[in-house]
């Protein structure tokens, strides 16, 4: 049997859509456990290396957001500061902060489920901070940036929103 790029790009599409399940999965798990609504992950090699969930309140830490918990935990777990050959799989979009992280751990693509918009209706409003960031076209940035879109992309939000003891920041 001769694999085509066509069927390696679905057999790809389809590990990113099961990370990104997963990814919505912690970010829901997260909040339940006093955490924010948000969940990622890292994959090499069509393995997940590492995940991590938004611990800002649990930690007192305003940079413990799950993308850089997970690059944190990858890092550890692959015994580099590089995370090149590295997807990170986020639950939203990551902030320009995350962003950032990803950027300096030389992943090779972001993929994200809810949006900015997304996650400002549940009282993340980053915005002000992203405009600082779209001065340059996406197009032009070294590593792939993609929107997955997924039903149910606001599941941790709903959650979050509900939760009656939730501390908001």
């Amino acid at each position: 049997m001769t694999v085509t790029a066509h069927t390696r790009e679905a057999s790809v599409q389809d590990l990113e859509r099961a990370w990104m399940e997963k990814a919505i999965s912690l970010a829901t798990d997260s909040v339940r456990n006093g955490g924010g609504p948000f969940g990622a992950l890292v994959a090499k090699d069509g393995q997940i290396v590492a995940f991590g969930n938004n611990q800002v309140t649990a930690t007192l830490d305003p940079t413990a957001h799950a993308e850089v918990s997970a690059l944190r935990a990858a890092c550890k777990e692959l015994g580099s500061f590089s995370l090149e050959g590295c997807v990170l799989v986020s639950s939203c979009e990551p902030c320009p902060m995350c962003l950032s992280s990803a950027l300096w751990a030389r992943v090779d693509g972001i993929v994200y489920s809810a949006d900015r918009h997304d996650a400002a209706v549940a009282g993340f409003d980053d915005r002000k901070f992203y405009d600082l960031f779209d001065k340059k076209p996406q197009s032009v940035w070294p590593t792939r940036i993609e929107h997955l879109d997924l039903p149910n992309r606001t599941a941790p939000f709903d959650a979050w929103l509900a939760k009656s003891d939730r501390v908001d920041y």
